[in-house]
């Protein structure tokens, strides 16, 4: 027995351990990533709703159900360290008490600070109190922690409200041009402010998503609304605008695009997904030249003024494309977002969806009596 206890120690300080720096890289350290216990857990839970919302064809059902995946996991995620820190000093306690019962009792006793079970020694007694500030001090940090999600969460959360209007639900980069016109009203253009906008949102999405990759489970409160596809729709409509029309290139829509792309493989590092650091303009994408026609013929139904042909277009919207759909495609699959036009594909069959557009609503026009 005497050998099975020292193991029981060993084992109960690696996982006393372990668990001590999930909590530190989840909760405390910036710059860092999930660690082999937030991404097990993220992995079982994600698991499990994807079984849970497999039969749904309905997408606003599956987006309902998958509402609560984040919160769920923030549960299990304390529910495991706090597991952790309990089977960890039970094994601690075990020798002193020679007892695995006791140690057991004892140990959840000191957890949650219940204090029904007293040490049963000197030893013990210092294992308890340690083992008690421990408890106190996830739950504590876990409870510190839900603001600072929800803070970011709102400040995201605006800018992707506001987007509705300008690029419809699901966004799109073609509706978010049409519903612009620039070209037409070109003496009222506010493109330019609201790229600069959205290079500033994807440099705090960049650092608050990465820091806490939780935050890209929460979804946005309407179902056909999704931060990563309101983020690829914007990127899609400065790519597009500077493959079209040339004579209209600026800084922002430029700027929005490096941003945009460095914080989709900020976000991808951070959950373990690759991506191309410097890819090959040249490169195919997965998006086809015949849907890149149905965005450019939006544009022209409209009357924005187009200077390329799709044809002439498509090299250029390609090579800027190159450097953030495959990337932006493996977060949206894994997320499973909104199945928007050029989103890509997700884990259930589906049909992409088409923007909704508000019907128009013009007056009638004649003579009064």
């Amino acid at each position: 027995m005497t050998v099975v206890r020292v193991i029981g120690v060993v084992l109960a300080v690696l996982l006393i351990g372990s668990t001590t720096v999930s909590v530190m890289r989840s909760l405390i350290i910036p710059r860092a990533s999930l660690g082999f216990i937030g991404k097990g857990v993220n992995t079982v839970v994600d698991k499990v709703f994807v079984l849970a919302t497999h039969r749904m064809t309905d997408y606003k059902d599956r987006d309902t159900a998958l509402a609560g995946q984040a919160a769920v996991y923030l549960l299990s995620l304390l529910v495991v360290w706090l597991g952790g820190y309990l089977v960890g000093f039970a094994f601690l306690l075990w020798p002193g008490t020679h007892d695995i019962g006791r140690a057991f009792r004892e140990s959840g006793s000191s957890m949650f600070t219940l204090g029904f079970l007293a040490p049963s020694g000197g030893g013990s007694t210092a294992l308890d109190v340690i083992e008690a500030g421990l408890g106190l001090f996830v739950i504590a940090a876990q409870i510190g922690y839900l603001p600072t999600l929800y803070a970011a969460f709102n400040r995201r959360e605006t800018e992707v409200t506001l987007l509705g209007a300008r690029a419809g639900s699901p966004p799109w980069g073609p509706e978010l041009l049409a519903r612009t016109k620039w070209g037409i009203y070109g003496d009222r253009d506010d493109l330019p402010g609201f790229y600069t906008t959205w290079e500033r949102w994807s440099a705090d999405v960049a650092e608050s998503h990465a820091n806490y990759p939780v935050l890209m489970r929460f979804r946005s409160p309407q179902p056909l609304s999704s931060w990563l596809v309101g983020l690829l729709a914007v990127m899609d409509s400065a790519a597009l605008l500077l493959a079209i029309a040339p004579s209209r290139d600026r800084l922002e829509p430029r700027l929005c695009l490096r941003m945009g792309f460095t914080a989709l493989r900020h976000l991808g590092r951070a959950v373990g997904i690759p991506s191309t650091e410097d890819p090959d303009p040249d490169a195919e994408i997965q998006l086809t030249f015949e849907e890149f026609e149905v965005g450019v013929q939006r544009l022209i139904d409209v009357g924005f003024e187009v200077e390329r042909t799709a044809a002439e277009a498509w090299p250029h919207f390609r090579g800027w494309r190159v450097n953030y759909e495959a990337i932006a495609y493996r977060l949206a699959y894994a997320t499973d977002a909104v199945p928007a036009l050029w989103a890509g594909p997700r884990r259930w069959p589906h049909e992409p969806m088409p923007p909704l557009r508000p019907p128009s609503r013009l007056p009638t026009t004649g003579t009064s009596t």
